[in-house]
């Protein structure tokens, strides 16, 4: 799921980078995300949507593990998308 760009930051014309830490389980799914760097405008949408992401889970010798990374969001006024 792309992330929904909230309507009062495109009407602001509110443009930007959220930086978000998300902790991926072993089966892959998300299931904690946090707001490292951000714009205020933007950071609930980019959070609600990478929280329904689903990763390929991270395997380690084999077994799949738990794996926290890095996720950028770029929410640029073009054509309405997000990168």
């Amino acid at each position: 799921m792309a992330p929904v760009y909230p309507s009062i930051a495109r009407e602001a014309k509110i443009q930007g980078i959220v930086i978000l830490e998300a902790t991926i389980t072993p089966q892959g799914r998300v299931e904690g995300v946090k707001v490292l760097r951000g714009v205020p405008a933007l950071d609930e949408a980019a959070v609600e949507a990478v929280k329904q992401w689903t990763y390929t889970p991270t395997l380690l010798g084999g077994v799949p593990v738990g794996v926290v990374m890095t996720v950028t969001v770029n929410f640029v006024l073009r054509n309405g998308g997000v990168k």
